[in-house]
């Protein structure tokens, strides 16, 4: 038997990121994301098979669009271990918490006993399936998965930054098929490029603005980017002290620049006046977390607004830049172009598939990605892509 990939999330459309691996003795999900402008049948991931058939489930980051449906599996029938790393663990409620169905957070709670940790760099066995890991560079004990099965070796790359500022990146190892991480399309701009632009716009406004980020991931980088005295919403200075408390899942000299900042950075709490210097407060997309109430009070009291990241469609970030009242500049915590071609000729030219971006920008991406898939969809099962 040959294996068989289900693409369950994330393919011609951005978010609830899910893949699953069946080699015909074992069943092994990677990621189960919400997509966040998902109606009642495309908030979750569109399952293959029933839950209760999946043997275990493995978790790249804590992301929404790669975590959010893990209570959602629960109540779904799932029992076999989520894997898993530690930094991955200790954000996991919170996103849960602002994501869950409030149903399934109440009634099917992840409890310890449901988690096998790992480390970045670790390998470990499911079954007749083999993975491997790496540090993804996205965030702090993110990583990439290499799923060796009986007929296949499948390289995942849920969210992946080979350059960030923040957070090493390991290098891939081979395979047969590698599923990219194309939240950038054919983006070629350069991260440095995007950096200084960022900066300038926040000198542009020195009596303050407000920057909605990832608790996790961007809001380390912005950190370190940002000029002069910051703010921060108050509960976040403990969220990024537990990011950079591992030295080993950073680049060097981060953990001591970034605890400097946070160390000086003011305190803001949720319906106090917005302060006079950079805000930052989490979610990136103001659709939930302390990011929804300050785009709110900024929106009323004219203060400049920054959106760095995605937007999905009917968020209040989406709204507010369509309507003038707040700008975008993207921070690159994706790969461009020609990082993801980087990875694919270190993995030595395999087939390939792309997730977290539309169809329009899979076609374009074709044009100069060889071998990749652009007509997969969410729904579809790739059978066995190994060359002859």
């Amino acid at each position: 038997m040959t294996d068989r990939i289900h693409l369950q999330g994330g393919f011609g459309e951005k978010g609830r990121t899910s893949v699953c691996i069946d080699d015909g003795q074992s069943v092994v999900m990677l990621d189960a994301g919400i997509r966040v402008d998902g109606g009642p049948h495309d908030y979750h991931p569109r399952l293959a098979r029933s839950a209760d058939g999946i043997d275990a489930l493995v978790i790249t980051h804590a992301h929404e669009d790669h975590i959010g449906a893990l209570c959602w599996m629960l109540s779904q029938g799932f029992r076999g271990q989520v894997y898993m790393t530690p930094s991955t663990r200790a954000e996991m409620q919170m996103t849960l918490e602002q994501y869950a169905r409030p149903e399934d957070l109440t009634d099917f709670p992840v409890t310890d006993d449901r988690i096998e940790l790992f480390n970045p760099g670790d390998s470990f066995g499911i079954g007749s399936q083999t993975i491997r890991t790496g540090h993804s560079g996205h965030v702090a004990g993110g990583v990439w998965l290499h799923v060796a099965s009986r007929n296949q070796r499948t390289l995942y790359c849920g969210d992946v930054q080979p350059d960030s500022t923040a957070f090493p990146f390991t290098s891939v190892p081979e395979a047969d098929l590698a599923i990219l991480d194309c939240s950038y399309g054919t983006d070629q701009t350069d991260a440095a490029i995007r950096s200084d632009r960022i900066l300038g716009w926040v000198r542009a406004h020195k009596g303050g603005c407000v920057l909605p980020t990832p608790l996790a991931g961007r809001s380390i980088e912005l950190v370190i980017l940002l000029p002069d005295e910051i703010a921060v919403v108050e509960g976040m200075k403990d969220a990024l002290r537990q990011q950079i408390a591992d030295r080993s899942l950073l680049r060097p000299g981060v953990s001591e620049r970034v605890s400097a900042r946070i160390d000086r950075a003011r305190d803001w709490r949720v319906g106090s006046e917005l302060p006079d210097c950079p805000l930052l407060v989490h979610d990136g997309m103001g659709a939930a977390g302390p990011a929804s109430d300050a785009l709110a009070q900024a929106e009323r009291t004219g203060q400049p607004v920054l959106l760095t990241g995605h937007l999905p469609a009917g968020s209040p970030g989406q709204r507010m830049f369509g309507a003038g009242s707040a700008d975008w500049l993207r921070y690159p915590t994706h790969p461009v172009l020609s990082q993801n071609m980087a990875i694919w000729e270190a993995a030595g030219r395999p087939a390939l598939l792309g997730h977290s971006c539309d169809a329009a920008a899979l076609m374009s991406l074709g044009a100069v990605l060889p071998g990749l898939n652009v007509t997969a969809r969410t729904g579809d099962t790739i059978g066995d892509v190994r060359r002859t």
